[in-house]
C-alpha cells in the first residue's frame, strides 16, 4: 500500500489527480522542449570551443587581429592564420545591410499596419513574406547576374569617380563589382522582409486606444504614428531589426557568391573581401591540416560569439525600454 501524504491521499492518487487533465504532462513536455534549446546552444558552444583549442593555443588573441591567412605550409614558412579580414568583412557587410534595410523595412511595416488600404494589405503582406522565403542561393544568383552589372555601371563607378576622390572607402577603380558593398546591398534585400514583417506584426498589436487618444486631441495621422504607435512598439521593432542583423551576420551562400572571397584587406568597399561564414564554407570541406581545421572552427566560434553578444545587447535594450514607462509611473 502506497504511503499517504499529509492530506491523507496516497502518492498514486495525488499523481492521478494532478495528471488527469493533462496540465502537468503538458508542462513537463514544454519544459523539455525549452531545455532542449538551451542544450543545443550549449552543445554548439562546446563543439566550437573544443574544436578551436589547437588554434587558440598556438595563436592566442593575435589570431583575431592578424590579417594574413595562408593555410599552405612549406619547409621554409609555416601556415599562418589571421581572422581579421573575415571579421572585418562580416561586420562591414552586415552594417551596410542594416543601414540600408532597417529604415526602408520599418517604413514598409508602418505602411502595411497603419496606412495601407484594406484591399491591398493582404497581397502586399504576402509578397513581403514571400521575399523572406526565397533561398539565399537565388539571391546570390540574381546578385551576380543582375545586380552586380547594374551596381558597377550606375552606382559604384560614379561614386568612385566623385565622392571616392575624398573618401578612401569609396575609392576606385572598380574592378569586378564583387565586394563588401555589393554583398551588403544584397544582404539588405534579404533581411528587409524579416524586419518589415515583424514591424507590421508588432504595430498591429498596438491597442487602438493609443491612436484614439491623440486623434481626439486633434493630432494628424502622421503625429499619431510618430508619437504614439511607433514608440509603443519600439521594443518589438528593435527585436525585428536585431533578428535581421543576425541573418546578415550568418548568411553564407549569397555572401560567398558576391563578396569576392579575398583574404586581403582592401580599403575600398568596392573591392573584394570575405566574411567569417563564407570563409568557413569555402575552406572547411578541404582542410589541409589539423591546425587549418582548428583555425576555421575558431573563426566560427568568433562569429558565434559576435551573434551572441549582439543578441544579448538587443535583449538589454528591449528590457530597458520595457521597464522605462513603469519606472516613470512610479
Amino acid at each position: 500500500m502506497a504511503p499517504a501524504t499529509s492530506t491523507g491521499e496516497t502518492f498514486s492518487e495525488r499523481f492521478a489527480r494532478q495528471t488527469q487533465h493533462g496540465d502537468s504532462i503538458f508542462r513537463g513536455v514544454t519544459l523539455v522542449f525549452a531545455l532542449a534549446v538551451i542544450g543545443l546552444v550549449a552543445t554548439i558552444g562546446f563543439v566550437v570551443i573544443n574544436g578551436s583549442a589547437l588554434a587558440r593555443e598556438q595563436f592566442g588573441l593575435g589570431f583575431l587581429f592578424d590579417s594574413i591567412w595562408n593555410p599552405t605550409a612549406t619547409d621554409t614558412s609555416p601556415a599562418v592564420f589571421g581572422a581579421w579580414p573575415a571579421i572585418r568583412g562580416t561586420l562591414l557587410s552586415s552594417a551596410i545591410a542594416l543601414l540600408l534595410a532597417a529604415p526602408i523595412a520599418v517604413g514598409i511595416g508602418i505602411y502595411l499596419a497603419e496606412l495601407c488600404p484594406v484591399s491591398l494589405r493582404t497581397p502586399l503582406s504576402f509578397l513581403v513574406e514571400l521575399l523572406a522565403a526565397i533561398p539565399s542561393v537565388i539571391y546570390g544568383t540574381w546578385g551576380v547576374l543582375v545586380f552586380v552589372p547594374f551596381f558597377v555601371t550606375y552606382i559604384a563607378t560614379p561614386l568612385a569617380d566623385t565622392i571616392g576622390q575624398a573618401i578612401p572607402w569609396l575609392a576606385g577603380p572598380v574592378s569586378t563589382g564583387r565586394g563588401i558593398m555589393a554583398a551588403g546591398c544584397v544582404l539588405a534585400i534579404m533581411i528587409l522582409p524579416t524586419i518589415a514583417a515583424i514591424t507590421r506584426d508588432v504595430l498591429s498589436l498596438v491597442p487602438n486606444t493609443q491612436r484614439e487618444v491623440l486623434l481626439a486631441l486633434g493630432a494628424t495621422r502622421w503625429e499619431v504614428i510618430a508619437k504614439s504607435v511607433v514608440p509603443y512598439a519600439r521594443a518589438g521593432i528593435i527585436g525585428g531589426i536585431m533578428l535581421g542583423l543576425g541573418r546578415a551576420l550568418g548568411e553564407t551562400m549569397a555572401a560567398t557568391m558576391l563578396i569576392g572571397n579575398s583574404q586581403q584587406i582592401n580599403q575600398s568597399l568596392f573591392e573584394p573581401g570575405t566574411t567569417a561564414a563564407s570563409l568557413v564554407a569555402n575552406e572547411l570541406p578541404n582542410v589541409q591540416s589539423p591546425i587549418h581545421e582548428s583555425a576555421l572552427i575558431t573563426v566560427a566560434m568568433v562569429l558565434f560569439l559576435i551573434t551572441l553578444v549582439l543578441n544579448l545587447g538587443a535583449r538589454l535594450i528591449i528590457w530597458n525600454m520595457n521597464r522605462g514607462p513603469a519606472n516613470a509611473r512610479r
